[in-house]
């Protein structure tokens, strides 16, 4: 039996197809969140990737800033219980999760069970998060895939000390014309957001093994400098963006096998 999960972020939607609750068939991403075709844009290309149409979904979940408006979903459960399923399935070790993601940065608590037991959630301001790195990638004229390869080309991390995006733009222009090299500046917006959201890890508690899921954890300079603001390894998975999607798709199948049960 195949289940769906769909995160719908504020700028991603994201899409895993499950079968019989363990074998992930088919994931899907489109850098367009809630609000716009990006959700059905997901999940017609997974669908497609699967080789099977929707009637061919046991159960579909769906979570994320945009789960209620998604119509298609059997059920919706929070994004915060979804990335800890998620990650708890791909590591099952871990017990505390730093989740950065477009518009925010939560970091979760996770009990000997894999179930959410506490978290921690900025999402007021956008330093710590996606966007200030998109803001600052802007500024440099770079692509956000470059800054992993810059920040790991410095020979020194400048200090970004503002801690709001517009103050640390003014910042960073200040310092790129002052002469501060590119790449010890991409160290610096790395540092800046690990020390961001390391304080709220450090308020929850770090309790390891420790990972990152999110978008910004693909980014190797954040999680490189994440690990200095802890001092502790931290676990990643190239699926690190898929999580919540996955811990959906689990959810899904919970439901799917709880009807099959019940027939």
């Amino acid at each position: 039996m195949y289940t769906l999960g769909i995160d719908i972020g504020s700028t991603t939607s994201k899409c895993v197809i499950l079968k019989d609750g363990t074998e992930i068939t088919a994931t899907s991403m489109v850098v367009a969140g809630t609000g716009t075709k990006g959700p059905e844009e997901a999940l017609k290309e997974v669908l497609e990737k699967a080789g099977i149409t929707r009637e061919s979904i046991g159960a579909a979940v769906a979570t994320g800033y945009g789960r209620k408006l998604f119509t298609e979903a059997d059920r919706e459960i929070s994004e915060l219980s979804c990335h800890a399923r998620g990650v708890h399935y791909i590591f099952p070790q871990v017990r505390t999760i730093i989740d950065i993601g477009g518009q925010d940065a939560k970091v979760l608590a996770l009990n000997d069970q894999g179930r959410m037991a506490n978290f921690l959630m900025n999402d007021k301001c956008a330093a710590g998060t996606g966007r200030f790195l998109d803001v600052m990638a802007g500024i440099l004229q770079l692509e956000i895939g470059d800054l992993e390869k810059l920040a790991a080309q410095a020979e020194s991390v400048a200090k970004i000390s503002s801690t709001c995006t517009v103050f640390a733009e003014s910042e960073v222009i200040s310092q790129l014309a002052g002469g501060v090299e590119t790449p010890d500046l991409v160290a610096g917006i790395c540092q800046s957001v690990a020390a961001r959201v390391a304080s709220l890890a450090k308020r929850i508690g770090i309790r390891e093994e420790v990972c990152m899921s999110g978008g910004v954890a693909r980014n190797g300079g954040v999680r490189s400098a994440m690990e200095k603001e802890l001092g502790v390894k931290i676990r990643y998975s190239p699926l690190a963006q898929l999580m919540g999607a996955l811990g959906a798709a689990l959810y899904g199948w919970d439901q799917a096998d709880k009807g099959q049960g019940s027939t």
